[in-house]
């Protein structure tokens, strides 16, 4: 154990898609309604680990942080809506943040995009570091199995390992209940394992700053838009970048900007709920377009049939 006058070397290291899971949730399901921020989740990690190695957080710093993802090549997301566009901005914000990204293409399987090989980047960059006597605290975002020999190595190097886990689950739009879980085998092999889940909801209760951070800001305009009246309907038709809702007397339009979330993650036949407004050309078009859970919708659905 170093001494506690000496600065801890905390390197960082994201599986993206866990992150984007354990982020997604928070925006869509749990009640902050707001995505990790990444700046945020930074500066929980370095007063995490002062806490955990008796230093001042001001010993701690961030070395090191890297993000892995298998991602779509430009041609391919380019055909889904503004895919493209998110994925740059994505960029920017690791860039900010001074977190290295590292994408691996997505491969087809059986018909299906699949993620191949991040698990094997990401244990070979983290143990490459810690080999070099870089980092004193490794701490990983990760969820399976697979990364076990890593953390065996680098329990064998002497490198302390925090685990950032999450647990929760939801039932998604088609009814299937979606269960994300940190692997109890990572866990058991983590220095400090750290349960996010309840680390958080204790946070919100007691309206902890630190935990507060961990959040982008509240988009206030989206508040704003709760006092307006909102109509339901379902998606009609989807194009590149823009879609039509199914409304009497003739569907709205609605453009990718309007849409609160991802306009990616929109199928046709989807629930939504929006406003109706005008263009410059005085026409009625959707605006403030969201797209609801299964409890949402059917929640809207009971009081129409009530009112």
């Amino acid at each position: 154990m170093s001494s506690p006058l000496e600065s801890r070397r905390i390197g960082v290291f994201y599986d993206g898609n866990f992150l984007l899971h354990a982020s997604n949730y928070y925006n869509y399901i749990h009640p902050v309604r707001r995505r990790l921020s990444l700046g945020g989740l930074h500066n929980f990690i370095c007063h995490r680990v002062a806490e955990e190695e008796g230093v001042a957080p001001q010993r701690c710093r961030i070395a090191e942080a890297h993000y892995f993802r298998g991602r779509l090549n430009a041609a391919e997301a380019a055909q889904r809506g503004n895919q493209l566009y998110n994925d740059r901005v994505f960029d920017d914000i690791l860039m900010s943040e001074g977190i290295h990204p590292h994408y691996l293409p997505l491969r087809n399987l059986l018909g299906k995009k699949e993620e191949r090989g991040v698990d094997v980047w990401l244990s070979l960059e983290a143990f490459e570091l810690a080999l070099r006597d870089r980092l004193d605290v490794v701490v990983l975002i990760v969820s399976d199995t697979d990364y076990t020999p890593l953390l065996r190595k680098l329990t064998a190097l002497g490198v302390r390992i925090m685990l950032l886990s999450w647990e929760f689950e939801y039932v998604n739009d088609d009814g299937v209940k979606m269960v994300t879980k940190t692997s109890h085998e990572l866990l058991s092999l983590a220095t400090y394992p750290v349960a996010m889940h309840d680390v958080i909801n204790c946070g919100v209760r007691q309206d902890n700053p630190l935990i507060e951070e961990m959040f982008v800001a509240a988009d206030h305009s989206r508040q704003n838009h709760r006092e307006k009246t909102f109509e339901t309907s379902e998606i009609l038709s989807l194009k590149n970048g823009f879609g039509f809702i199914r409304y009497p007397n003739n569907n709205l339009f609605f453009h990718y900007q309007d849409v609160n979330g991802e306009f990616g993650d929109l199928n046709v036949g989807d629930p939504v709920e929006f406003t109706i407004e005008q263009n410059q050309q005085k026409q009625d078009v959707a605006k403030n377009v969201r797209k609801l859970t299964p409890a949402e919708a059917a929640e809207r659905r009971r009081e129409r049939a009530e009112a």
